[in-house]
């Protein structure tokens, strides 16, 4: 089982799903990793805010790399998690067929069915990535829940 989780710019949300799903999976049975739907920070490492709420909460991200959502990644992932509707769309906007959608899914539909969205906390204070680390904390808790019951 391979899964992908998509912010823009993958310095802030999607670096701190991959490593809170990485902290509650089975590494030799579920592949996770992240993607930007922006390609603003490719080889970059996450945003050192990320880095600190998830080192508060003991993960390390600090070694993942930024890169961009493509074309391929639906033929290298079962499930593409997007943290918000606009990603979600512009994933969408590449998806070559039905397949390739029924892959994507909004991360917080995972604990309600009310379309949330994870805020993007770059402009926010630092309490903004707290509140971020929490919403995807709890649904990834969801999905790992589900994903070893397979």
């Amino acid at each position: 089982m391979k899964v992908l989780m998509v912010c823009l710019g993958n310095i802030c949300r999607s670096p701190l799903a991959e490593g809170i799903l990485k902290s509650k999976v089975d590494a030799t049975k579920i592949y996770v990793d992240s993607a930007g739907t922006g390609g603003y920070h490719i080889g970059n490492a996450p945003d050192p805010r990320s880095i600190k709420v998830a080192h508060e909460h003991g993960l390390d991200i600090s070694a993942q790399v930024c890169r961009k959502f493509t074309v391929s990644d639906f033929d290298s992932f079962d499930l593409i998690f997007a943290m918000d509707k606009s990603n979600y769309t512009n994933i969408i906007g590449l998806a070559r067929n039905n397949g390739d959608v029924e892959k994507v899914k909004l991360i917080l539909n995972e604990i309600s069915s009310s379309d949330k969205e994870v805020p993007d906390p770059y402009y926010d204070a630092e309490d903004g990535f707290e509140h971020v680390f929490q919403m995807i904390d709890q649904a990834c808790d969801s999905i790992a829940a589900r994903l070893q019951r397979k």
